[in-house]
């Protein structure tokens, strides 16, 4: 595997590569790796001939009270891992070489980025999608690979890329999770065993949502409120937020739940803010309409 820092150093190493034909796989990522990471790996390297995996901790995606001064780093574990599952260029940018001077030009998703995570992180998405955009330009990949966990930025992406007619494919890999249904996350790391413990709460509750959709015909306010009492019921879950929405456009459910529903849940646990989601599709629930 090779390790570059430079944007020349990556475009000399990737522009003969890309003159024979070879098809570029591109996983971006913020570092600290688990297998979630690693999977988006493993997918680009079973369809792509070459995957270039980024790490760099984009400050513009975080406000100034969230945890990027915490944000656990470890490049030396990470390259290590990275070459364990065949990746073939680590490209690991210092500030200086992705934000040169300070940024006047971002990237937009106004109407799904206004949603949910977007509104108690009002810059999240604008950072995420100006991060993504540059670093597509950088490596100009022909496919690049996201987690379905942070499904609405999966969403994001897939609207910049198509509003702008960006020349790469955007695949979506499955959430991966811990025995016990815990989706895996960097930041995960900051929970105590207590905290990590009490954290399957999500999972446990999504997948109670869904046995309840399942025998039940629920509104989207009963449907929330059960979600609520079930996760309050555990003393170290803090809630920042539950949302039924439609699962293609992040718009909040009203009367009766849309075809596709999407139950997120964004809740704290010590100093961790966790999401977790499931999607529940009209022929698994009971009531369904129209």
């Amino acid at each position: 595997m090779k390790e570059v820092a430079r944007l020349s150093a990556l475009r000399s190493l990737l522009a003969p590569l890309k003159r024979e034909g070879k098809r570029i796989g591109f996983v971006p990522t913020m570092g600290f790796l688990h297998d979630g990471h690693l999977e988006l790996v493993r997918r680009a390297k079973a369809d792509c001939d070459v995957v270039v995996v980024s790490i760099f901790v984009n400050a513009e995606q975080f406000g100034p009270t969230e945890d990027l001064a915490q944000y656990p780093r470890d490049l030396e574990r990470d390259s290590r891992l990275l070459r364990e599952v065949g990746a073939d260029v680590l490209f690991a940018p210092p500030q200086e070489e992705m934000y040169p001077a300070p940024t006047q030009t971002y990237v937009e998703v106004p109407a799904l980025a206004a949603r949910l995570i977007g509104k108690l992180r009002p810059i999240f998405f604008r950072g995420v999608a100006t991060v993504v955009t540059k670093l597509f330009n950088m490596v100009q990949p022909d496919r690049a690979y996201f987690g379905e966990k942070d499904y609405q930025q999966l969403l994001v992406i897939k609207q910049m890329v198509a509003d702008l007619a960006m020349p790469v494919e955007i695949m979506s890999v499955p959430t991966v999770r811990e025995p016990d249904g815990l989706a895996m996350s960097s930041r995960n790391a900051y929970l105590n065993p207590q905290e990590r413990h009490a954290a399957t709460i999500l999972y446990r509750s999504l997948m109670e949502a869904r046995q309840w959709l399942a025998s039940e015909a629920l509104s989207p306010h009963e449907l929330e409120q059960r979600l609520r009492a079930k996760i309050e019921a555990e003393p170290l879950a803090k809630i920042d937020m539950i949302a039924i929405c439609n699962a293609e456009t992040m718009e909040p459910a009203q009367n009766s739940l849309p075809q596709r529903t999407f139950i997120f849940v964004y809740v704290q646990f010590g100093p961790a803010k966790l999401l977790d989601h499931t999607i529940v599709e009209a022929h698994e629930r009971k009531g369904a309409t129209a």
